[in-house]
């Protein structure tokens, strides 16, 4: 915010110069231009740290088993798609139950901007927990579409599929 703030400082100043040289168009059309694209810079890596901010909050609750913070994270016309296939938001929920995450890292995140109010994230996760009373470990490749409705940071898809290890060349 603090880039936004010094960059309309220095658009004041070049429309004030630009109005006493006598060449106001140009000079407040690069002016605009300029802190347009600063403010999209700006509103963009916001968008990116509200997005990842956003998934770890949905894989926290899983840790915790917080699922009615997981449930308000999730659009009630969100799809998730796994091995078994698409699922609803209340699928997601009833089978999220008997699931507990003991522990996560995310590698290789990648932000996609879909729009200036959403955008997708992939990423690789390493994961440890309780999947109805069994112990798992897993490396899942994750995408994620999130997307800001009234305010308010949603995942409206996410699909997961399992990280093949490498297999030795012959």
């Amino acid at each position: 915010m603090k880039t936004v703030s010094a960059l309309i400082v220095v658009v004041a100043i070049t429309i004030s110069s630009a109005l006493m040289l006598g060449r106001p168009k140009t000079a407040i059309a690069a002016a605009a231009q300029s802190l347009e694209s600063a403010v999209a810079k700006t509103d963009e890596g916001s968008m990116e740290q509200q997005i990842v901010s956003k998934e770890r909050e949905g894989l926290d609750a899983l840790k915790t088993g917080n699922l009615e913070l997981f449930g308000n994270l999730t659009a009630e016309d969100a799809v998730f798609v796994d091995t078994q296939g698409p699922a609803s938001k209340a699928q997601v929920l009833k089978n999220v139950v008997g699931f507990r995450l003991t522990e996560y890292s995310m590698e290789d995140v990648r932000i996609v901007s879909i729009s200036a109010k959403s955008g997708l994230i992939s990423y690789k996760i390493t994961e440890k927990g309780l999947s109805h009373g069994k112990e798992f470990t897993a490396q899942v490749y994750v995408s994620s579409v999130w997307t800001e409705r009234a305010g308010k940071w949603v995942c409206l898809f996410s699909q997961e599929t399992a990280a093949r290890s490498a297999t030795p060349a012959r």
